[in-house]
């Protein structure tokens, strides 16, 4: 049995013993701020990542969501303030190392045009020399987590659909059995119908893996749905951040109110015949 194997497989009881080990926090963000020229992005932010458990960070165009995520897997540096990763700081030791316990999913996938969808999976496996028939049986793995079709394995992006196309950008984030799956809007350009079942699929892979989610959305029907935690960001700082029923019954501030109720899918959120903008 491969080491990725026996990482997913849940009658085995490694799943149960990583959650019990993963218990804290996964990210630490301590009074992090981050501008791009005159544009303040990030403002002496706070925030915990609990292990094992799926984060949504939500909140209108420009409030930092992005940047958040970028800033957690070194893609993005703060200009102040520390980031910890498992309790180490993100800038000590080889930055590579640690995004190899990182999965990665950006906006639209991100996928290699000229690549097949295997190889895109398989990318960065190759890149480190794992051993070919334990990154074959990884493959196998992840078509049947995701439900993706072997036979499309060897076509390249543009002729697979677009819930396929999503699959494999997943099944590229967790090829390497990662210790957290970071994803920026990884349904934002599907149409409803695939929306809703790939969001089904998700929230059934989340919690078989077990894994820690750090997730951004714009739409809190989805964010209620996948998230264990909500984070709502308003102009690079944490508005309000619990369970949805938090949000929606014990709001901190107008603001919160103002946007759950422009929210149209979410049950019992009150509306009014005139609607604001979450960012009046």
């Amino acid at each position: 049995m491969s080491k990725w194997n026996a990482a997913i497989n849940l009658n085995n009881g490694l799943v149960v013993s990583r959650l019990i080990l993963c218990d804290g926090a996964m990210f630490e963000l301590q009074n992090i701020s981050k501008s791009y020229g005159a544009v303040q992005a990030v403002t002496n932010l706070d925030l915990t990542i609990a292990s094992g458990k799926t984060t949504v960070l939500i909140g209108p165009s420009g409030c930092g969501k992005s940047t958040i995520l970028g800033m957690m897997i070194g893609l993005v540096k703060p200009d102040a303030g520390d980031i910890l990763f498992n309790d180490t700081p993100l800038s000590v030791g080889k930055l590579e190392q640690k995004r190899q316990r990182m999965g990665y999913v950006i906006q639209d996938g991100g996928l290699f045009p000229h690549l097949s969808a295997r190889r895109n999976v398989t990318l960065m496996a190759q890149h480190l020399q794992r051993n070919p028939q334990e990154t074959a049986n990884r493959i196998q793995e992840l078509c049947d987590l995701t439900h993706f079709p072997e036979a499309a394995l060897d076509r390249v992006p543009a002729q697979l659909s677009g819930g396929q196309y999503q699959r494999v950008a997943l099944m590229r984030a967790l090829m390497l059995d990662p210790d957290v799956l970071l994803l920026d809007e990884p349904l934002g350009a599907l149409d409803p119908l695939i929306r809703f079942d790939l969001q089904t699929e998700l929230r059934d892979i989340f919690r078989s893996l077990g894994k820690t989610v750090i997730m951004v959305t714009h739409d809190i029907g989805e964010a209620s749905y996948l998230g264990d935690t909500i984070v709502l960001l308003r102009d690079g700082r944490v508005v309000q951040s619990g369970a949805i029923t938090d949000l929606i019954d014990n709001p901190f501030e107008d603001f919160v109110v103002r946007f759950m109720r422009a929210q149209r899918s979410v049950p019992g959120t009150p509306r009014e015949n005139s609607e604001p903008r979450p960012d009046e």
